[in-house]
């Protein structure tokens, strides 16, 4: 099992990632929403904001009016920021769930 810290690495590597790839198109495209990510075999969640298509200001702790809301396993976590699991195979097997309304997920599609 991976640790809180790892976990605030790996987001926050993450988030550095998809900052770099988000190029003017995408974010006309990308909603401004409140993002969190649940990792439950840790009992913590950590939060961010998701504006002009960047990922911005992640902090650990929940948010009760998260717009979008990631559920994965820290090890799972890791998996994906490191590559060695794709966010796709994660998501179909039920892996990483993700809350959302279906048109926010149509609209960060292209973020991730």
């Amino acid at each position: 099992m991976a640790t809180r810290q790892q976990c605030s690495a790996a987001l926050r590597m993450l988030a550095d990632q998809l900052n770099n790839l988000v190029n003017d198109r995408t974010r006309e495209l990308a909603p401004d929403r409140t993002i969190m990510c649940r990792i439950p075999d840790l009992g913590t969640s950590f939060s961010a904001e998701l504006r002009d298509g960047n990922v911005l200001d992640i902090n650990e702790g929940g948010c009760e009016t998260a717009q979008v809301t990631f559920t994965v396993n820290s090890d799972d976590l890791i998996a994906v920021t490191e590559g060695s699991l794709r966010f796709g195979s994660a998501w179909s097997s039920g892996r990483l769930k993700v809350d959302a309304s279906l048109r926010d997920l149509l609209r960060m599609r292209s973020l991730l």
